[in-house]
């Protein structure tokens, strides 16, 4: 457990895979992410976006969509940040460490950031700091607001952009409840690095000194400030990632697979031997995600356009 945490699993490594079963990185479909494959269009750039410093002004219109776009509560306050992976790293340092409840299976990124500031995993009963990945990775499952029971809740909903009636967003009002939010996955645009932090203005205001001046880059200003004001986009994007995940399911089940969970930007099925699935796939030069913790867990995230067909082929 403690090596899995310090190596921190994640989806990605296409350059590990491609050592190892061969081709280019063009050659490959990665589906080891819960990444939207067909991302928010970007364009209408200023130079200053590229030349200049990020000014508060800039930072401000971000922030000022993220609320709109997201509902945050009156009281709350806002903070945009390089990365959701950002703001986890910083997270633990907003309390003295002591036991974090994280429930196991989940993204391990939280378990590493708490660990590596002092803190300790406790199993069930009461904690000083809990987590909530809402819905969780990689299972999809939800929880409930009587679930944000500790002193110092983190409510990750990195994927919940796909379920906006599920966000458990209205809690960011309470003291010590900490609401994230993932930009680059549900608009496809991971390489930006742009997350939000969702919390009482105190606890923003000390999770902005934690990660410094102009922690968003100029083209991540603007770009996340345009499609957070797009809610059109949002919402065809909902539909056909919702049509996309059953025929994902359609495909995998008529191959032998079980469906065990996810959401509308990832899947997860139970195989009989995960690592033999993903060396298949692998050699077809399709990446998927299998856990340390699992055997018979496998994840896919969605195809788009020809991958369909390659991933039809492969299974």
């Amino acid at each position: 457990m403690a090596d899995s945490i310090r190596e921190r699993d994640h989806g990605g490594g296409l350059d590990a895979a491609v050592a190892r079963w061969g081709g280019a990185r063009g050659d490959w479909i990665d589906l080891s992410t819960g990444i939207n494959p067909r991302p928010y269009k970007i364009s209408g750039f200023a130079p200053e976006d590229w030349t200049a410093l990020p000014d508060r002004g800039a930072m401000a219109r971000l922030e000022a969509a993220a609320r709109r776009f997201w509902q945050v509560p009156e009281g709350a306050a806002v903070l945009a940040a390089p990365g959701a992976s950002a703001l986890i790293a910083r997270l633990p340092a907003l309390a003295p460490p002591g036991r974090v409840r994280i429930d196991a299976p989940t993204y391990n990124e939280h378990a590493a950031a708490f660990c590596a500031q002092g803190w300790t995993l406790a199993g069930d009963g009461p904690a000083q700091a809990r987590v909530l990945v809402h819905p969780n990775n990689p299972d999809g499952r939800l929880w409930a607001a009587a679930d944000a029971d500790a002193p110092l809740t983190v409510i990750d909903e990195s994927f919940c952009d796909v379920m906006p009636a599920a966000s458990l967003v209205g809690l960011a009002a309470r003291p010590g409840v900490v609401v994230l939010k993932s930009f680059g996955k549900f608009w496809g645009l991971a390489g930006l690095r742009l997350g939000f932090a969702i919390a009482l203005p105190d606890t923003i205001a000390r999770l902005r000194d934690l990660t410094g001046p102009w922690a968003v880059s100029g083209p991540a200003l603007r770009i996340g400030a345009g499609a957070l004001s797009n809610p059109a986009w949002a919402e065809d994007t909902r539909a056909r990632l919702a049509g996309d995940a059953a025929r994902l399911d359609r495909m995998l089940t008529a191959a032998g697979a079980e469906l065990a969970g996810g959401t509308d930007l990832f899947r997860l099925y139970r195989v009989e031997n995960a690592a033999r699935w993903q060396d298949r796939l692998a050699q077809a030069h399709i990446w998927t995600r299998i856990f340390p913790y699992s055997d018979s867990w496998l994840r896919l995230g969605l195809p788009d356009g020809t991958g369909w067909d390659r991933l039809s082929a492969a299974l």
